[in-house]
């Protein structure tokens, strides 16, 4: 039911399609005010992008907020100024899915795989990563199962480790893979403007 509820909001926000460099991008704008903005390859028709938006308690536009696809950079500081940066070689979390999989990539975990533990928390709904030499913790959710109250399968989880990087996959159920070809279709239909035209098609 829930799978259901989530894929009429879908379909009753307001879509605005943009075609440009190779990828179809998507503006859902939701009855609430929430904004959602895809990005899928012209060609694969694979999502590279997802990111949403949310506006302030007194109505302001708030910043995009990263789901699916490289973490939003932040403003490169000077060498000389005094700004605080982060540390390139700490990990780096992202979320690069596939047409079958969810996928979390955590690149700089120079640290073989035996060291590595991911499993499944079903009450709290979410993923833990730790090592046994107590060097990287995290915990995650999977935002798509959320909106759509699926359960969490421990069975559907698997992850390797290569480069320096761990790779976590979590098998799609299928009720997510129908939702998501239907929704490819509905997007397939949208006019999609070029970059540059004035008239954006809405639906």
């Amino acid at each position: 039911m829930a799978v259901q509820s989530w894929t009429e909001i879908l379909k009753s926000s307001k879509k605005t399609a943009l075609i440009h460099d190779g990828k179809r991008k998507i503006h859902y704008l939701f009855t609430d005010g929430k904004e959602m903005a895809e990005e899928y390859d012209l060609k694969t028709d694979e999502l590279i992008v997802r990111k949403w938006r949310h506006k302030s308690t007194l109505g302001a536009q708030g910043q995009w907020t990263v789901e699916v696809g490289e973490p939003l950079a932040s403003p490169v500081a000077s060498p000389d100024s005094d700004v605080i940066k982060e540390n390139c070689s700490n990990p780096v979390f992202m979320r690069k899915d596939t047409k079958t999989s969810f996928q979390w990539r955590i690149r700089n975990l120079p640290y073989p795989k035996d060291v590595f533990s991911v499993s499944v928390d079903p009450s709290e709904r979410h993923i833990i990563i730790k090592t046994s030499n107590k060097k990287y913790y995290k915990k995650f959710s999977i935002p798509d199962l959320d909106r759509s109250q699926l359960p969490l399968d421990g069975s559907a989880l698997s992850f390797t480790h290569a480069n320096n990087t761990l790779i976590v996959s979590y098998k799609k159920p299928k009720e997510v893979l129908t939702l998501e070809q239907e929704l490819l279709k509905e997007l397939q239909k949208l006019k999609g403007t070029a970059e540059g035209d004035v008239d954006c098609k809405t639906q």
